[in-house]
């Protein structure tokens, strides 16, 4: 491919929603309070696990885990969409270090999901078997390899792209530094990055998405011979919600990285990517927990005891059923 007439890019131009001039106001109104609510209750959600050793149980340092991402993730790219500022740049390590971010967090919360979903299957499913099945070292090591796993993936991904040479324009047609709108702007042969996108695409998305819907498959079937109609209609509306939320994630995020780089568009990428950057934190905490009888009593009993004397100074999971 014949190269461009090429400069030195600094810095990027994040375009964000600028087509929708007379919507600023509202449109800032509303993701601040997105991101408001998104970042209390997930860090309620934290402060109520290290908090209670009722909730010290490996379903819970899995949300523990959850909660902690979806802080993080939140916060890396919802600053960023400049609404009402006039500068709505960013510079090009700064556009590097988001992406790599955003790569790194969502990649750790894919395969996340996936052992959530896996420790509710075994906790349903084989309730007699689960201490042994799923002890601390297993639930550890699972959270663990989900962290490591998701940082060796961005840290591959933000470096090829990065080292792409980038002509002509700079400017990013959406709210933050992804993946599709990046390498629309470099002018070398992308072939091989999109081949790179798709194949962990494969392999932090579907994958791990396949295995939450064969798991609550189980889970449903076992439900369905429960004696009790309460306990039917419980988990039936436990199930239900947690499959909601998942698929949003897993749904547009599939979109966005499994479709064809010809596929490509601006402006539904910018919807997609509402989905699971910013509208999935701040479900998560309401579906995966705020519902939950066990996390609302400690919640209750946190605000209740007072923050000082009911936070330890020493915090450390024992893990029990």
């Amino acid at each position: 491919m014949e190269m461009k007439n090429q400069s030195i890019v600094t810095e990027f131009i994040l375009m964000g929603l600028s087509s929708l001039q007379e919507m600023q106001t509202p449109l800032f109104l509303a993701f601040t309070f997105i991101y408001l609510a998104a970042l209390t209750g997930n860090i309620l959600i934290i402060l109520t696990i290290t908090s209670s050793k009722s909730l010290h149980t490996p379903m819970y340092f899995l949300l523990l885990n959850l909660s902690s991402i979806n802080v993080l993730s939140v916060s890396v790219t919802t600053p960023k969409i400049n609404l009402l500022s006039a500068d709505k740049t960013i510079s090009f390590a700064g556009c590097a270090a988001q992406m790599y971010f955003l790569l790194f967090l969502g990649g750790t919360e894919y395969l996340l999901l996936g052992a959530m979903a896996y420790d509710r299957y075994v906790a349903i499913c084989n309730p007699l078997h689960y201490t042994h099945i799923l002890n601390s070292t297993r639930y550890i090591g699972m959270a663990a390899v989900s962290w490591l796993s998701g940082l060796l993936m961005a840290l591959g991904h933000t470096s090829i792209i990065f080292t792409l040479p980038f002509c002509d324009s700079n400017e990013i047609n959406h709210f933050f530094c992804d993946i599709p709108p990046v390498l629309k702007l470099a002018c070398g042969d992308t072939h091989l990055n999109e081949i790179a996108v798709f194949a962990v695409a494969m392999m932090f998305i579907t994958f791990p998405f396949i295995l939450i819907l064969a798991s609550y498959f189980l889970i449903l079937n076992t439900v369905m011979k429960m004696p009790s109609p309460e306990g039917r209609r419980k988990a039936f509306s436990t199930c239900s919600a947690h499959l909601v939320v998942v698929s949003l994630f897993y749904g547009s995020a599939s979109v966005m990285y499994l479709r064809p780089n010809s596929a490509y568009s601006p402006d539904m990428d910018k919807l997609l990517s509402l989905f699971y950057t910013i509208i999935t934190p701040m479900l998560n905490p309401i579906i995966y927990s705020l519902r939950n009888r066990e996390v609302k009593q400690a919640l209750r009993r946190m605000f209740t005891l007072g923050w000082g004397r009911f936070l330890p100074h020493h915090i450390s999971f024992h893990f029990h059923v």
